[in-house]
């Protein structure tokens, strides 16, 4: 049996760029989802854009919510697929044939517990800046983890079951945590060997940059250990140091 996928795009005041979302899901070659669009009450266009471009695969949910996170636990508590994907506005699969391919890696490994890919970062018109700055592995485990948030949030397909909800207390670093946990659970993940996922730069957790990382590094304590992670960030910022100097040499 193959797996249905709920995609879930969180939105609130981004008429501009959920478009570019809606279109990327329905432009898939595999029709196995459900497109769940949860909503803050936005102000602008935003609904108008999503009724718009709308499909039989999609359903609109728009109330007041406390975050990204509380709108993400309000998509987990409908959803109905055997696997999340969680897309935000602007952010979209890397081609029509990406769901496709998550959907081939689930059934021919026995489905399981995430299947993940790399991610590109792009302008607002899918023009690509760069390569995430921090690599999906090959194999993954809980461990590798604790050098940050190797796969991108977006580019996880995680089995439902796996799923806990988010976690409130943190505002722009509980996906990292969600992840976690997510491993924890996870008895076989399954890397895919190519760009799922283009990332809309200027995000929610890059305009707050410097809180998610204070965040994260709570976090980090907290399943890692502090001494560890303390010990861990000093050779993080030693390497910093050396890039910054070879760049300097290099100009």
């Amino acid at each position: 049996m193959r797996p249905l996928f709920s995609i879930i795009t969180v939105t609130y005041n981004c008429e501009d760029t959920v478009g570019i979302t809606l279109d990327s899901v329905a432009s898939q070659t595999c029709g196995l989802y459900e497109h769940l669009i949860i909503d803050g009450a936005s102000t602008d266009g935003t609904l108008k854009v999503c009724h718009g471009k709308k499909t039989d695969r999609t359903e609109i949910y728009s109330e007041p919510d406390n975050g990204i996170y509380d709108a993400m636990n309000k998509g987990l508590s409908v959803a109905k697929g055997d696997y999340l994907i969680f897309l935000n506005a602007g952010d979209r699969f890397h081609s029509p044939e990406t769901l496709k391919h998550y959907a081939d890696a689930i059934m021919e490994n026995d489905y399981p517990g995430i299947v993940y890919g790399q991610t590109d970062i792009v302008d607002i018109h899918g023009d690509k800046l760069g390569e995430r700055h921090l690599r999906a592995p090959e194999t993954l485990t809980l461990d590798s983890f604790k050098d940050g948030m190797l796969v991108c949030h977006q580019a996880m397909a995680v089995y439902r079951g796996l799923a806990p909800l988010y976690n409130l207390n943190y505002r722009y670093s509980a996906d990292y945590e969600w992840a976690i946990i997510c491993l924890q659970h996870s008895k076989y993940n399954h890397y895919l060997p190519e760009v799922t996922i283009d990332y809309l730069s200027e995000g929610q957790t890059t305009k707050h940059h410097r809180k998610s990382l204070e965040e994260r590094f709570r976090i980090m304590c907290e399943y890692y250990g502090t001494m560890p992670t303390v010990l861990r960030h000093l050779r993080f910022a030693a390497r910093f140091i050396a890039r910054r100097k070879n760049a300097a040499n290099s100009q």
